[in-house]
């Protein structure tokens, strides 16, 4: 249809040219005609073709779209077909639909309570877990036997949900614990010495109380034994700061070699033996208390020297007062004055024979005139015998009163932090009460014994000179006795004149 109305629009297009043409000449004007007429012959062979082409096109494509309409029509019968099925498909599963949600409810009200059921399982589990996490860190253990809970760090942090191994695991650790506690157990292991070194040592375990540590040398032989510290922060052992005392020591090797059944150990974990390391003697105490206890220290040095000089003074005159006087009696008695004069002249550094000696030239003289020799070298020892007596008093009173100078000097030093720092921080008011109290400790410590040997060297000092006094009586006394044995007859009147003096005091 399309070539027909083709070569129609040609040939009115041809034929208004040849129309509206300008004129020429008639030859022209046939010529063009015949061929106008040629061409529109061609055309119209041309055009019946087409149009005969185009018709065949035509019944053609007719029954083409017949075949089509009849597919569509079948199509269109199986797709209502379908559709019908479809519907009945969509109501069943709408119905399936509607069970599988009631179900669904039913499931979801289940899964609320298994959840809420596994949830307070799991609290329970993760808390236990926790609490045998806290146990095995604690735990000297642990320094043994390192990573032993690290199975528990994934329960703890709910990173996966527990399984029966993990119960089984938990279990088995916790029996494994219980029993290790109540064992003594020898290990040979790492540990951090006093110098802050790694070193393998022979470890002993009582329970999960003490460790005891020994360090060996090459050829086995101890060269350190102490106490371990357990730190729960790096799980290993250190050993202690400070080494036992020697009793203590030789506690633990007896112990550590069987010889002993008994050995020391800290049922609190550690925390005696930390507060041991801590405990201060005189010696670390002093320093704490300021500038005020070197006089102390000066006044109980004073002191010992006064006292030592005094030791060895007595000692050097001490002489058995007893033998001593029956050898001067049976010397007199023989009337052999040589003999007593050198045996008193051996021991004359003596208190009684310096004494006695010096009235041995005067026994022929009277009674009177020998007491008051006597009289006059007793008294010529005194000064000897109480020298430094007033001082050592003088010092015991002395060091208390330093001592509460210390205390006065210390608070004030206290109350100045306390005006410019305030009370929030107590360290800062440590250094002033430490002065305080320990110069007043050291003070008290100082005088109490001072005192109690003032004391004694006073009793020391009387007994003495009452034994010098006594002795010089006796002495008189045998005198005149063996000089009255001796004379056959006596004159009244010298008899007279020899008689002591009632009342005499010596």
């Amino acid at each position: 249809m399309n070539k027909i109305n083709g070569s129609v629009i040609y040939s009115v297009v041809l034929i208004i040219c040849l129309v509206y043409a300008p004129a020429g000449s008639a030859q022209d004007i046939r010529q063009t005609s015949q061929d106008s007429q040629t061409q529109r012959r061609a055309l119209a062979v041309k055009a019946d073709k087409e149009f005969t082409a185009a018709k065949s096109e035509a019944l053609a494509k007719a029954a083409e779209i017949r075949s089509d309409k009849n597919s569509l029509k079948k199509a269109v019968a199986g797709l209502r077909a379908s559709n019908k099925k479809l519907n009945t498909d969509n109501a069943n599963l709408e119905t399936r639909i509607q069970a599988l949600k009631t179900q669904g409810d039913t499931l979801r009200e289940n899964l609320q309570e298994s959840r809420a059921v596994n949830k307070e399982l799991a609290g329970f589990v993760g808390a236990y877990a926790k609490d045998l996490d806290s146990l095995l860190v604690h735990s000297l253990q642990s320094a043994l036997k390192p990573d032993r809970q690290k199975f528990l760090v994934s329960v703890i942090n709910q990173e996966r949900f527990w399984s029966m191994d993990d119960i089984h695991g938990m279990a088995d650790t916790l029996f494994d614990e219980i029993t290790a506690s109540g064992q003594v157990q020898f290990h040979r292991g790492p540990i951090i010495d006093r110098q802050g070194k790694e070193q393998t040592a022979k470890i002993l375990t009582l329970g999960n109380f003490t460790g005891i540590y020994v360090l060996e040398t090459k050829s086995g032989k101890a060269q350190e034994t102490g106490f371990l510290l357990y730190s729960d922060q790096s799980q290993r052992f250190f050993a202690l700061s400070k080494l036992p005392s020697a009793k203590l020591k030789a506690q633990l090797d007896d112990y550590l070699t069987g010889e002993a059944a008994a050995v020391p150990m800290d049922m609190s974990r550690g925390n005696a033996l930390r507060r041991y390391t801590h405990e201060l003697n005189l010696a670390d105490q002093v320093p704490k208390g300021g500038p005020i206890v070197w006089p102390i220290l000066i006044i109980l040095g004073l002191a010992l020297l006064i006292l030592i000089e005094r030791l060895i003074f007595f000692i050097r005159r001490r002489v058995a007062t007893e033998p001593f006087m029956a050898e001067v009696k049976t010397y007199i008695n023989n009337e052999n004055w040589e003999g007593c004069h050198g045996f008193m002249e051996d021991r004359k550094k003596g208190f009684i024979p310096g004494v006695l000696l010096k009235a041995l030239p005067f026994r022929n003289h009277p009674r009177e005139d020998m007491e008051n020799v006597l009289q006059e070298a007793i008294l010529g020892k005194i000064p000897a015998i109480e020298r430094f007596l007033s001082s050592l008093g003088m010092l015991a009173a002395i060091a208390p009163l330093m001592g509460l100078l210390g205390t006065v000097t210390g608070m004030i030093n206290t109350f100045h932090v306390i005006t410019y720092y305030g009370t929030g921080d107590p360290r800062l008011m440590s250094g002033g009460i430490s002065e305080a109290l320990v110069t007043t400790m050291l003070g008290l410590a100082m005088a109490i014994p001072i005192m109690l040997c003032h004391t004694l060297l006073s009793r020391k000092v009387e007994v003495q000179i009452s034994l010098m006094e006594e002795k010089a009586v006796s002495f008189v006394n045998l005198v005149f006795k063996a000089r009255n044995e001796c004379r056959p007859t006596l004159d009244p009147s010298s008899e007279q004149r020899s008689e002591p003096k009632q009342g005499k005091q010596i």
